[in-house]
């Protein structure tokens, strides 16, 4: 999918979103003295609606984390032995 055709489906999606949100808000204000508990789901539906649409509309074109094409191991750094260390003033 092209950039264009990904911006215009958010696009869309966001348009789609707001579009529920005046409703349900124009529903709460017809409804108040009609359906209070109906009227207060619209209010609530109307109030959420934005967040929901702002995260629905930047879904998208994430691509996943691959793992690296290779594989560099550390490199192995060879250990002293005991018997190789001398004694100094500085020791104790």
């Amino acid at each position: 999918m092209g950039l264009d055709e990904d911006v215009r489906g958010r696009q869309r999606r966001y348009v789609i979103s707001m579009g529920i949100r005046t409703l349900s808000v124009i529903a709460t204000v017809l409804l108040w003295n009609v359906q209070r508990p109906v009227a207060i789901v619209t209010l609530v539906a109307g109030a959420l609606l934005p967040y929901v649409a702002v995260v629905i509309a930047n879904a998208g074109r994430e691509s996943t984390p691959s793992l690296p094409s290779h594989f560099l191991p550390a490199p192995v750094r060879p250990a002293l032995d005991a018997g190789n260390l001398k004694k100094t003033s500085d020791q104790s």
